[in-house]
């Protein structure tokens, strides 16, 4: 819940102005949804995604405040974030209803970037993959191999979200390279290799490339060093290095 209409559309040019020379390198917005349409049109005919922050798990109906995956597609939204820690932990959203955000935002034909992650308290008692193999097989219940393509990962540790710290690129490699195991369980090798697992906590440039040494890292979702280009294009510059 950041930036307003001017100060989006100012980010948005000047990370589409660079962005295109960076081959090798997706990138996408995941603003509010008033401003979605702004942003989407701020980023026509280049190769930045956008997508909303959330969606409901309601097909339509009497739901006052919620946003539905049908409303998203009508004014050509193709991705949803869902399953972020603050959706959990704020807001109290259960597995199922993350699991039914998913199911709903495939149908749709919507792309999905679904995060997980522990807590502290969850780290500190050893369950960080107990939590994380919770979440991930909750979520991806009834997602078939070819739906596995429209799926982005994001793990992401609620004790280094805007709190300063962050997992160490060991940490987070062995985090990832965990659920890359999970995957290919829950459906085979190359579904598993072919999905992009993103880390996020504290991103940012100083970082980036660190993080990205890692081989089962293939990106980040960045979250206040998003929010003005001179610190979310050095990042985007990290990943391509």
């Amino acid at each position: 819940m950041n930036l307003d209409r001017r100060s989006a559309s100012e980010l948005v040019a000047a990370v589409r102005a660079e962005a295109g020379k960076q081959a090798g390198v997706d990138v996408a917005f995941f603003p509010p949804y008033v401003y979605l349409e702004s942003v989407l049109a701020g980023c026509d005919g280049s190769s930045i995604r956008v997508g909303a922050q959330n969606a409901s798990q309601h097909e339509k109906g009497a739901f006052t405040g919620e946003v539905s995956v049908g409303m998203l597609k009508d004014i050509g939204v193709p991705m949803v974030l869902l399953g972020h820690s603050e959706r959990r932990h704020v807001f109290g959203e259960t597995l199922a209803d993350i699991h039914g955000k998913v199911r709903r935002a495939l149908d749709a034909g919507l792309d999905v970037m679904l995060c997980i992650g522990e807590t502290l308290e969850e780290r500190e008692a050893d369950r960080t993959e107990a939590v994380c193999d919770e979440q991930l097989a909750s979520a991806l219940e009834g997602v078939s191999r070819a739906e596995l393509s429209r799926i982005t990962l994001a793990y992401e540790p609620v004790w280094a979200i805007g709190t300063g710290k962050v997992a160490t690129p060991d940490q987070a490699g062995a985090v990832h390279a965990y659920l890359r195991g999970r995957l290919a369980a829950l459906f085979d090798d190359s579904g598993a290799q072919s999905t992009r697992i993103l880390y996020g906590g504290s991103v940012k440039a100083e970082n980036v490339t660190d993080l990205m040494t890692k081989p089962d890292i293939d990106g980040a979702l960045v979250g206040g060093a998003s929010l003005a280009a001179n610190t979310f294009l050095p990042i985007i510059r990290g990943a391509q290095s």
